[in-house]
């Protein structure tokens, strides 16, 4: 159960508390991806490789210094790897490492909640059916999708 501070309580933002100082998968993913621009960047990786600038016209409204503290953050946590194609002046291109791939999942399922609570895109379809996917929880060793309730409650996401 996630509770707040009292102080915090009618705040925007507001941080919740940590039952016994405990750090939660969810915060710590959230330390790691969790603001706009560092999430809109691995979106943009996605689709491969990218230069400094590539990425800034991809993504208007973000401040230079800003997006570069947001690439050397995701470099730092290993998510993105840069490689140098110049000396001089030093520029690189960009591309996610493996465990950066690895948020694909993720982004699509925010992009598809965000579609679905805005009205502005349809949801993915299956291109064989035209049926509109699901995500779904799924156990590779009994090979059989997992309800919510039969999942271990071990993880706790606040």
């Amino acid at each position: 159960m996630t509770s707040y501070t009292t102080a915090n309580a009618g705040s925007i933002g507001a941080v919740p508390e940590q039952s016994e100082n405990r750090v939660t998968p969810l915060a710590e993913a959230l330390a790691s991806v969790g603001d706009r621009w560092t999430l809109l960047i691995v979106a943009a990786l996605l689709d491969g490789p990218r230069r400094f600038g590539d990425l800034d016209k991809e993504l208007p409204g973000i401040a230079p210094n800003v997006l570069t503290q947001r690439i050397r953050n995701l470099e730092s946590q290993g998510l993105v790897r840069a490689e140098r194609y110049s000396e001089r002046p030093p520029r690189f291109v960009y591309e996610l490492a493996e465990s950066g791939r690895e948020l694909a999942g993720a982004l699509r399922l925010l992009a598809d909640w965000g579609a679905r609570h805005t009205g502005d895109v349809e949801a993915p379809r299956h291109s064989v059916c035209g049926t509109p996917l699901e995500a779904v929880w799924y156990c590779p060793t009994c090979e059989t999708p997992v309800e919510d309730e039969g999942a271990e409650e071990d993880v706790h996401y606040a």
